[in-house]
């Protein structure tokens, strides 16, 4: 396939078919970057919605640096990896503090920044600086190996490495900004994981993996991870005052900053009787009767929750109650914010 054939075609298709998004309408490295992030791991259809509070919570990285953590999780509550929302925070403050508030453009700086790897660094780059860095997402490692034959397992180094060798010498002879977007946008709406629509496809005649029906098996699916199941039991008490306990999340798992109830976690579920004798470790709410249940299943990446909500009335109170009514005003993980009604 001829480089500029190649990169003419793909353009003049993203001319034409090109995503209307808000960020595409700037070319300010903070709101690219802010779409990055929230895009990770993350729809477009789901992440939008997310990427329009955020803007008009913290329109700039003065605002972004300067924010309480709690503020910027309410705002990401949902969205989940919320390391992601850790990181910007602390690169926001680098920028104030290093950079006088310019968020950087270049490739070479970017890296550098928490949170920011070859990806995020590259489109930053090449949308806001010009820079000939070609992506690799999970749709361009689709599109090229299927395109090209690339036949090596998805999110290998090797792979990466052979886009990367492709994609640099295809990206020269355009703008490397709207280059990149057209290939992810081409991968995300044309050259799908499973309704793929390689009859619209205009690069149909070139493609290797459908001249050897290997569209289904490009690219070579990843090494299966065991998923592990985890037991959480919330200890949910009401007082007379209408108040709750409720804790933040400290050590480095799941829902670090966010909050939750009182929580013990076993190695299976348990019935009424074994909640009794758990709820009697916290000497707090040790006289205290379980009244009702709730239970919540989970998934994750590589974990599945199962998530007992032990609720009780409570005599008991201490500084770390707060009012049912202020719940919604921190930041819990979707699961536990979801019951939030059904415990008032």
């Amino acid at each position: 396939m001829r480089q500029i054939n190649f990169t003419d075609k793909l353009i003049n298709w993203y001319n034409q078919n090109k995503r209307d998004l808000p960020w595409r309408k700037t070319s300010d490295p903070y709101m690219v970057w802010v779409s990055e992030i929230i895009l990770q791991q993350t729809k477009i259809e789901q992440g939008l919605p997310y990427f329009k509070k955020f803007i008009i919570k913290f329109p700039n990285i003065k605002a972004l640096a300067q924010a309480e953590v709690d503020d910027l999780m309410r705002i990401w509550q949902g969205l989940g990896y919320y390391s992601r929302a850790l990181n910007m925070h602390k690169t926001a403050k680098i920028v104030l503090d290093k950079y006088s508030g310019i968020f950087p453009r270049s490739y070479e700086i970017l890296i550098g920044l928490p949170g920011i790897g070859d990806y995020t660094a590259s489109a930053i780059s090449s949308i806001c600086n010009g820079e000939y860095k070609i992506v690799v997402d999970g749709n361009v490692m689709r599109f090229f190996s299927r395109l090209f034959k690339l036949d090596y397992q998805v999110n290998s180094l090797v792979l990466k490495r052979n886009i990367k060798k492709i994609g640099s010498e295809l990206i020269i002879k355009s703008k490397p900004g709207d280059f990149n977007q057209a290939l992810m946008d081409y991968g995300s709406l044309i050259c799908t994981p499973k309704k793929y629509q390689c009859l619209n496809c205009i690069f149909l005649n070139d493609c290797l993996a459908f001249k050897n029906d290997l569209i289904e098996s490009l690219p070579r699916k990843k090494i299966s991870i065991k998923i592990k199941n985890r037991y959480f039991n919330y200890f949910v008490g009401i007082s007379k005052n209408k108040k709750i306990k409720i804790l933040k999340r400290l050590k480095k798992d799941i829902w670090q900053n966010l909050y939750e109830f009182p929580m013990i976690e076993t190695s299976e579920i348990i019935n009424h009787h074994q909640a009794d004798k758990l709820f009697a470790k916290i000497s707090s709410f040790s006289k205290e009767k379980l009244t009702k249940e709730l239970i919540v299943k989970h998934k994750l990446s590589h974990q599945n929750l199962i998530i007992k909500f032990w609720i009780f009335k409570s005599d008991y109170e201490d500084k770390s109650f707060v009012k049912l009514t202020s719940l919604e005003s921190y930041a819990f993980p979707k699961p536990i914010f979801n019951v939030i009604s059904q415990i008032q």
